[in-house]
């Protein structure tokens, strides 16, 4: 197992041995710890991602889940993602996931060109990915994503779109497509690859585009598609500013205790010996968002969905009134950024298209 040359999430080249037991010991433990800021809420999403959570067994999920379900508790309409690769050994254990609780994979497609994943670093092929989908459908997954990336090194506009048909033929029901950048602390940030010129990514991103909305696939977070009635419900919690624990090495999480008018961002050490050596004072770090700072952070969340969001969650989101935004919100309507709504905060077509530049208005 290698890291991917553009990944800059907190995973590691595994070993010969993964310490399963003694990391998913971590995790339950970790989640004890945490139970405080569920605050008598019940999980209605689990989210397994970052690195490779397939890895783990099927018995080994199984394990978390039963645990999570004992100290937290599932609402009955839970929706428990595990991202995977294709490759075929994980492939093996897609029934076994589906038997021990995982009711939606996200799958690590990237692309289906195999010219296109051997410059990505992909350990898998076209034929594996379009394999591994089958394997999911027949294990029982019915709801699955697909990630995909454009904008690669010597991609076409043939070559994108032929990605999303393939994408769109294997019915998906949701698809994340997004494109190729290149994050410092990698691979391709020391050795960049040559990626497309400016105007035939914006070829790319129009002809995609209008693929997917054919498709059925309606566009409802900036990298976000997906048939009526199929957003993901994780997703959907972390754009609407609510909160969300992490467990693992490396997981961000927001709590809001309202008690205390505070709302924090927590994080977990990223290195996994020291996560599973549970030292308290490298464990976890929580800090409050100041309170300048709430308004950007909601919208910086909120407005990255296509229809918005309510305004009411401004106010029951941050404790804060909407009118100490209410300059803001006018300038950005004046300059034609935000809808003028008063039931909610949503950017016009062209402030999501210069969805930094509108976000900078509550800066």
């Amino acid at each position: 197992m290698r890291k991917c040359p553009y990944c800059d999430f907190n995973s590691h080249t595994a070993g010969s041995e993964i310490p399963e037991q003694a990391y998913i010991k971590a995790l339950i433990a970790d989640l004890q710890q945490d139970k405080k800021w569920a605050q008598g809420r019940k999980l209605c999403s689990i989210f397994f991602g970052g690195g490779t959570p397939s890895l783990f067994s099927a018995a080994g999920i199984g394990q978390i889940l039963k645990a999570a379900e004992r100290i937290i508790g599932f609402e009955p309409d839970i929706e428990i993602t595990l991202e995977a690769n294709p490759g075929t050994a994980e492939q093996e254990k897609f029934s076994g996931f589906r038997s021990a609780g995982v009711n939606r994979l996200s799958i690590g497609i990237q692309s289906f060109n195999d010219q296109h994943l051997l410059r990505l670093g992909r350990i898998h092929d076209g034929a594996q990915a379009l394999s591994a989908i089958e394997t999911a459908r027949r294990a029982g997954f019915s709801n699955f994503n697909l990630d995909l990336m454009h904008g690669l090194s010597g991609q076409t506009v043939d070559q994108a779109r032929r990605d999303l048909e393939l994408a769109s033929d294997s019915g998906a029901l949701h698809i994340s497509w997004y494109q190729l950048t290149i994050e410092p602390n990698t691979e391709f940030y020391s050795r960049p690859p040559q990626l497309p010129e400016e105007d035939a990514l914006v070829d790319i991103q129009q002809a995609g585009m209008e693929l997917l909305d054919n498709g059925g696939y309606k566009q409802y977070e900036v990298s976000a598609f997906a048939q009526p009635g199929r957003r993901s419900q994780h997703n959907m919690n972390y754009w609407q500013f609510g909160d969300y624990l992490g467990i693992g090495a490396g997981a961000h999480g927001k709590v809001t205790l309202a008690t205390e008018n505070s709302i924090l961002r927590t994080n977990k050490t990223r290195q996994p010996d020291n996560y599973l050596a549970r030292d308290p004072l490298t464990l976890a770090q929580q800090k409050p968002i100041a309170r300048d700072e709430l308004a950007v952070e909601f919208m910086m969340n909120g407005l990255r969905l296509r229809d918005g969001l309510n305004a009411g969650f401004f106010t029951s989101r941050t404790g804060l009134a909407a009118s100490s935004i209410a300059k803001q919100v006018a300038k950005l309507q004046s300059q034609g950024l935000m809808e003028v709504d008063s039931r909610r905060y949503q950017t016009t077509a062209l402030g999501y298209q210069f969805l930094n530049s509108t976000l900078q208005g509550f800066s």
